[in-house]
């Protein structure tokens, strides 16, 4: 499946400017879409786009402090490199903390140029890629039933067959049996490859309840098995 290759979209003011710009930036091999106003750009502007935004920081409708605001509300963290002319210390801080890649003045240099929308675009696809592993692991979570979602939790944290048995006052065989349909929908053969794919998506499961945090009155639905097939050799636990 042939991907969409990422774009430089040109966001100045000055024609003269977008098309240097423009004609340096293709010379180079990239991919480019020029707009010569903040609101221009915002009203053609698609988030799903992969690519980077070279934004003048002084423009008549709305500054380029402005545009990073209305993409960052919109929940659209792509790269910005800034361009200015007169910048101030103040503004580049801004911009900075909001999340720009680059805050760069004008004259600049090609080179220069160039290294910052490499970085910008290399910035863009890890987070695109991050964030799509993000949305698979979701998804997968997504089709657990609460019990394996709970079991889920456990098995991330470390905790034994026979220890989340106790914690979740079920039996021992039954946690087998929900620890393995969670492995099948998370589509990970190991406990090492579902760690590690938690781990990379970067999402957050709820803090697993223990028995020893249980209030007092509550009562284990079925005693805990004494058998099962959890070990330890060197204190690593096994399944």
């Amino acid at each position: 499946m042939s991907r969409t290759p990422p774009t430089v979209f040109i966001v100045d003011d000055d024609a003269d400017v977008r098309r240097a710009l423009a004609r340096l930036l293709c010379a180079a091999r990239y991919v480019t879409r020029s707009f010569g106003s903040a609101a221009e750009f915002l009203a053609h502007h698609d988030p799903t786009v992969p690519g980077c935004l070279l934004l003048d920081l002084a423009m008549p409708d709305q500054s380029g402090l402005d545009v990073q605001s209305t993409l960052v509300e919109a929940d659209c963290h792509r790269p910005i490199v800034f361009l200015s002319g007169h910048g101030s210390i103040a503004e580049s801080v801004i911009a900075m903390r909001a999340g720009a890649v680059n805050f760069l003045t004008k004259p600049v240099e090609n080179e220069e140029l160039l290294g910052a929308v490499e970085e910008a675009l290399r910035m863009d696809e890890e987070q695109r890629r991050a964030t799509g592993l993000r949305q698979i692991v979701q998804e997968r979570i997504a089709t657990l039933t609460p019990r394996e979602r709970e079991v889920l939790a456990h098995v991330v944290e470390g905790r034994m067959n026979k220890q989340i048995a106790g914690d979740l006052g079920t039996v021992l065989k039954t946690i087998k049996v929900h620890r393995a349909r969670v492995m099948h929908k998370m589509r990970v053969r190991s406990l090492a490859q579902l760690v590690k794919l938690i781990a990379a998506s970067g999402v957050v499961l709820d803090r697993p309840a223990r028995s020893s945090e249980l209030p007092s009155d509550v009562k284990y639905s079925a005693p805990i098995s004494s058998g099962g097939s959890s070990h330890s050799i060197g204190g690593v636990a096994h399944w």
